[in-house]
């Protein structure tokens, strides 16, 4: 009997312990809801502090500035040539320097050419001009015959029957073939002093396209070469800042400096120093840009003076700084600090103020400014992250000015 009494209360003991669970956990979930509900929220309650802002300043001052103004140029060569010859032949000599690379100096002999034909062709014009006042002696000898057998005849003739009679054509035919030869004289020498090919001025060698044993023909290319005393830079630049450069001209104006180096190649702060020369009366084809000649003397530093400084290479770019126009009466001021807009903020009586400027140029590093500013205006060098005008400023050194506004 007590067996089947235990069997029939678990499934009531069972039931009971669920039911208990289910009351306790909602007891606790409507304890907590309450706490929360009614606990107390934090306000904030007092006041903000507004402090100036700390900046460093520089003051201006008008003056009078030398613009530089930065460009792109390519290296040319002034003097530029292909060694042709001006006979045919076969070269029998090349001098040892005509080599790519290779110095020459001015009347240096290049080139000679087989001289023989030359030679052969000289002697022959020489027997030519003989031969013809030979022809002129003996015509002379007739033309004194001509004249007795005229006297004796003493007739009455027509001019042009007794320019006959005493053999003027004759004689007019011989003294021709006698300037003939001399002609030929003259040019046989010409040919033959053509055969020796010397340099026509101080030179550096680039290419060279025949040798020793090559036969060549007139105005075939031997190489080339370019001159030593000078090279050019080929700038190019907007146009609106052509009016900053000295150009030389009529009046004799002193022509802008400039200042050009290889920025890959060359050492920082080594530089070559050029004259601006010309203005190419032509704009570039791609970037519609002026193109101004800058002139580098001794490029290659084969003077004494210039040993120590860099060389120029043909075919390279590089940055040219152009000296400009004395620019008056203006301020100068570092491009960074000049703000959105062309303004600058400025500090007056420790408040921001924002001055709209006038710029007449900008170089690589300054603009030039000519209204905008006073002397002694006191231009912000910081930049700051909330620029308003009258926003409060102050100075290192200075005591914080601060002011009480309330919270929001």
């Amino acid at each position: 009997m007590s067996n089947e009494e235990d069997n029939n209360d678990r499934p009531i003991n069972w039931k009971i312990s669920i039911l208990l669970c289910l009351l306790i956990g909602g007891g606790a979930w409507a304890t907590l809801k309450y706490i929360y509900s009614t606990e107390p929220k934090a306000q904030k309650v007092g006041a903000t502090k507004k402090t100036a802002m700390l900046v460093e300043v520089f003051e201006t001052r008008r003056g009078s500035y030398h613009p530089t103004i930065s460009v792109l140029g390519k290296v040319e060569p002034a003097i530029d040539i292909m060694l042709s010859p001006q006979v045919d032949g076969e070269i029998t000599y090349r001098a040892p320097n005509f080599t790519p690379g290779g110095f020459i100096k001015k009347d240096d002999i290049l080139f000679k050419i087989n001289q023989e034909d030359y030679q052969n062709a000289l002697a022959l014009r020489k027997i030519e001009l003989l031969q013809a006042k030979t022809d002129l002696q003996l015509e002379m000898g007739r033309q004194n015959v001509a004249l007795q057998e005229f006297k004796i005849l003493n007739q009455k003739l027509s001019k042009e029957n007794e320019e006959l009679i005493l053999r003027k054509p004759q004689l007019d035919a011989v003294k021709a073939k006698i300037e003939y030869a001399k002609a030929a004289i003259d040019k046989a020498e010409i040919d033959l002093s053509r055969t020796t090919i010397s340099a026509p001025f101080d030179a550096q060698v680039l290419t060279r396209n025949k040798d020793v044993g090559s036969q060549v023909s007139s105005g075939e290319t031997l190489g080339r070469m370019v001159g030593l005393d000078e090279y050019w830079v080929m700038a190019t630049m907007p146009l609106s800042k052509l009016k900053w450069l000295d150009l030389p001209g009529r009046e004799d104006k002193t022509a802008s400096e400039a200042k050009v180096r290889d920025r890959a190649a060359w050492a920082k702060g080594v530089y070559r120093t050029g004259k601006v020369s010309k203005l190419i009366g032509t704009l570039e084809d791609e970037t519609r840009l002026a193109q101004v000649l800058i002139t580098v003397k001794d490029p290659l530093s084969l003077k004494p003076e210039n040993s120590k400084m860099p060389k120029l290479i043909i075919g390279a770019i590089l940055k040219v700084d152009i000296i400009g126009k004395d620019i008056q009466n203006a301020f100068r001021l570092e491009r960074k600090y000049v703000r959105n807009n062309d303004s600058a903020w400025v500090n007056e009586d420790g408040k921001l103020k924002i001055k709209k400027l006038k710029i007449v140029l900008r170089d690589a590093k300054y603009a030039y400014v000519t209204e905008g500013l006073n002397d002694g205006d006191k231009v912000i060098k910081t930049n700051l992250s909330r620029v308003v005008d009258g926003a409060r400023l102050r100075l290192e050194g200075e005591k914080p000015a601060k002011e009480m506004e309330p919270a929001k």
